[in-house]
């Protein structure tokens, strides 16, 4: 047997190379590949040997050559193939094992230059993994080394199984696959380009989906136009397996606190809050969340966008749930909660600075393709609420109108937030009519309402959902505007005294 190792992550590869000498393989390589297997006392071939050719180009072109493809790429059972190598004094290649230059890595630094980049945009090898893996019935490609000792128990036992080898191809492929995904990310400028791929490393697999009967896994996108953010570079400190549901109500509780700047402690249920509130001291804002829905609240999530402190700990202990998500963990308050073995602690901070629309697309699967839309961002500057009332809000009323606004924000449409002392005291979400979610918030707010502000994530087509807020206490109104009928809802707001907001912008969660 014959093989070839040229390898960018040269992690395990000596130890690689070592096993196949053993073994009778004969070996070529090329550049620091080569020089590290010499360096371990192997004895190795250059690839030049192979081709009578040398490297050029800067090392660009060194295994673009029949007699490296040729090798690789004859079938074994034509003997055709067997013969033309023979008229061409080539001599067939069995194994491939590369893996390729850094790319995503290189480009991944902020001061990287074009001309670095293209330089590590990696030619030869792909051709290599895409030639070996083809021919895979023929030839073993390895293109990660977590392979390695597979491959070797398989050489020795004297055969290769030829799923074995199939599914060694399909790795490969893959591997390629996400390499050019980097490359045409890095080189593209549309938001939303005529093709497009998007690629996904498994992170973990779960116990099973949203309900026991499905399966699940959970991938993390490799993109070289984001930083890795949220779940993506979750730590588990304590608890059982993660389960999809969790990830889902985690995800949630992380893009809602995002857009708060101070304290906030968010309660998740079914992917919506049903409690949320800022206050200087942590361990208030979470007794204060907790007013929001206390029978809904147990079983649920958690999620802090400050480390978790002592205090705030003490407090979560006295009721059941299911996760806790903060950037850290003072120790004794990890030591306390750690104490509840059913209950999973997670370490993720929320990237939350604003990210240019075109280096994010939300992506949804419909039946029969996927919806792609920027994410729904704004800066506190893009915000600029509009008073359309005779009466104008007052300090208050506007801080909690603006808390009520970011809250609403992340509740399925038709969505409703009942608020005061930036506190979420009811909501109203995932109707089909408005006035019905005005109803659910403020029966879930009870009798906290007086002197409260509302907040729609669209506009009103009727006066009746304001009108049965007023009647229950509330004072100052933020939605959209923008409907036919938004004269008649503001000299409603003008004929009951309260004071109402337009925003211009719309917040649905379909």
């Amino acid at each position: 047997m014959r093989a070839i190792i040229s390898v960018s992550d040269k992690s395990g590869v000596v130890d690689f190379a070592r096993g196949l000498s053993e073994l009778g393989i004969e070996i070529f390589s090329t550049g620091g590949t080569k020089k590290s297997l010499q360096a371990a006392g192997l004895a190795v071939h250059s690839v030049s040997q192979l081709t009578g050719f040398p490297e050029i180009l800067n090392g660009r072109v060194k295994t673009l050559h029949p007699a490296v493809h040729g090798g690789i790429l004859a079938r074994r059972d034509l003997p055709q193939h067997l013969s033309e190598l023979s008229q061409n004094q080539i001599e067939p290649l069995d194994m491939v094992v590369v893996n390729l230059y850094p790319f995503v890595e290189t480009v991944s630094r902020a001061d990287v230059s074009v001309d670095e980049a293209l330089e590590n945009i990696d030619i030869g090898g792909p051709t290599m993994i895409r030639s070996a893996a083809k021919n895979y019935p023929s030839v073993l490609v390895v293109v990660d080394p977590r392979d390695y000792d597979t491959v070797l128990e398989h050489i020795r036992k004297g055969t290769v199984d030829p799923g074995y080898r199939k599914g060694l191809a399909q790795n490969a492929f893959q591997h390629v696959a996400l390499y050019d995904t980097a490359i045409a990310q890095y080189l593209n400028e549309e938001v939303f380009p005529e093709d497009m791929t998007i690629a996904l490393k498994k992170e973990r697999s779960l116990r099973y989906g949203e309900n026991p009967h499905q399966q699940a896994a959970f991938y993390t996108e490799r993109s070289v136009r984001q930083k890795q953010e949220g779940l993506g570079s979750l730590e588990q400190l304590g608890g059982p397996e993660i389960s999809f549901n969790n990830l889902l109500d985690l995800d949630a509780a992380l893009n809602l606190l995002c857009d708060f700047a101070e304290p906030a402690v968010a309660i998740m249920k079914h992917n919506n809050s049903c409690g949320l509130a800022c206050h200087d001291d942590l361990a208030e804002a979470y007794r204060r969340a907790l007013t929001g829905d206390p029978v809904a609240a147990f079983g649920g999530v958690v999620g802090s966008n400050r480390d978790m402190d002592v205090a705030t700990a003490r407090e979560i202990d006295k009721t059941h749930y299911d996760a806790i998500v903060a950037p850290g963990y003072e120790t004794e308050a990890l030591s306390l909660l750690a104490r509840k073995e059913s209950l999973r602690l997670i370490k993720a901070a929320p990237y939350c600075q604003p990210l240019p629309s075109e280096s994010r697309l939300e992506l949804r699967h419909i039946r029969g393709g996927f919806l792609a839309q920027s994410p729904d961002i704004l800066t506190e500057g893009d915000l600029q609420p509009r008073t359309v009332t005779q009466r104008q809000p007052t300090d208050s009323e506007l801080s909690d109108l603006l808390f009520a606004w970011r809250a609403v924000k992340a509740l399925k449409s038709n969505a409703i937030v009942i608020a005061k002392d930036r506190t979420l005291l009811g909501m109203g979400t995932g109707q089909p009519s408005r006035v019905t979610s005005v109803e659910l918030a403020l029966k879930r707010a009870a009798d906290r309402t007086k002197d409260s502000v509302l907040a729609s994530d669209a506009f009103f087509p009727f006066t009746d959902g304001p009108e049965l807020a007023i009647k229950h206490g509330v004072t100052a109104i933020i939605q959209p505007g923008g409907s036919v009928r938004d004269k008649e809802v503001i000299a409603l707001a003008d004929k009951q005294g309260i004071a109402m907001v337009f925003t211009g912008i719309r917040h649905f969660r379909h």
